[in-house]
């Protein structure tokens, strides 16, 4: 009896042994390296499963012991993670329960999308249906439309959407993108009018908007922002129409090719400062936040005209004589 109980214990031990060998063998699997050589870009599908996913990765090549993974949901299956739709990037030095827990989480690929100040929507939305993997839902809709899907029916969009950088993944859409620029030149503009000055020439945050976007489309320097803010508003305090070329080029619309004319410049449409007094009745381009609190906190001075040196800067006049000599120096002689 004793003898048979030896035996049995033999017999006990090897098995523990050899379920102890088989398991740190099936974990070494897990664990092994996949077989990527370089960055790789995956994509779970859409309401993909654990084991379609396994298969797929394993037909490809890139997990070489399907089987260590499919017993993962017998022995582990608290460890098996619930796989997101979405691309990722697959490194080649990773193992196969990371890359379980990569296809688990929310680190997904994504792509820039840069969105330029001083554009106007219509750039915008020409941009948005380029953007690869974007998917494109306001492509054929109206203006009005697409501000009806934003919630913001009857707005007029130009100005609205805030100039930046943004990031999206694939599965987002067009209108992703459109309603975080929306909601955060909201935010933006509503900061920036609580810092307002006391004495502006106008009353409501979307006059600053309309504002902001003249002093982008006008300078690109930094340092002038609230220079030219100043001469709009002595212009608006003094009753001076503003006469901003850059209302004449967005009323010309699609037709403008480059260049304007003396008789654009007599040309009478809703957003020539040439031709109506005060601001134009919407705003021109999409502002950044420089050019918004330019608008809101102009530059003290008694400047009244200004004129392109050609070279990104412009010189400043304080009377209509000393303006002409510049407008001769800078633009007759060039």
């Amino acid at each position: 009896m004793l003898r048979v109980v030896k035996i049995l214990a033999v017999l006990i031990a090897m098995t523990a042994v050899a379920a102890f060998a088989g398991y740190r063998y099936w974990e070494s699997r897990l664990e092994a390296p996949i077989a990527v050589e370089e960055e790789t870009l995956y994509e779970v599908p859409s309401g993909a499963g654990y084991h379609r996913v396994v298969a797929d990765l394993a037909s490809r090549g890139m997990l070489q012991d399907e089987w260590a993974f499919r017993l993962l949901t017998r022995i582990e299956p608290e460890s098996v993670p619930r796989l997101r739709a979405g691309e990722y990037m697959l490194e080649p030095d990773m193992s196969g329960r990371e890359l379980l827990e990569l296809l688990g989480s929310d680190r997904v690929v994504t792509y820039p999308l840069t969105i330029p100040e001083g554009w106007t929507f219509r750039q915008m939305r020409a941009h948005l249906d380029a953007a690869p993997k974007l998917e494109k839902r306001t492509s054929d809709l109206s203006n009005e439309e697409i501000m009806a899907l934003l919630e913001r029916e009857g707005r007029h969009p130009e100005g609205w959407f805030f100039p930046d950088t943004y990031r999206y993944h694939k599965g987002m859409s067009d209108v992703d993108i459109l309603r975080q620029a929306l909601t955060r030149m909201e935010r933006i503009l509503e900061e920036v009018w609580e810092q307002r000055s006391d004495d502006l020439p106008f009353e409501t945050p979307y006059e600053a908007l309309i504002m902001a976007s003249l002093i982008e489309r006008e300078t690109g320097a930094p340092e002038e922002r609230r220079e030219i803010a100043g001469v709009f508003k002595r212009r608006l305090e003094r009753g001076m129409r503003l006469q901003t070329d850059p209302t004449v080029i967005y009323g010309m619309g699609e037709r403008y090719a480059g260049r304007i004319t003396r008789a654009d410049l007599r040309e009478a449409t809703p957003y020539n400062t040439y031709t109506i007094d005060g601001l134009p009745p919407t705003p021109i381009a999409l502002p950044g936040r420089a050019s918004l609190e330019a608008a809101v906190d102009p530059l003290p001075g008694d400047t009244l005209y200004f004129v392109s040196r050609g070279d990104g800067t412009h010189h400043f006049s304080r009377s209509l004589r000393e303006h002409n000599n510049a407008v001769n120096r800078y633009i007759r002689n060039r």
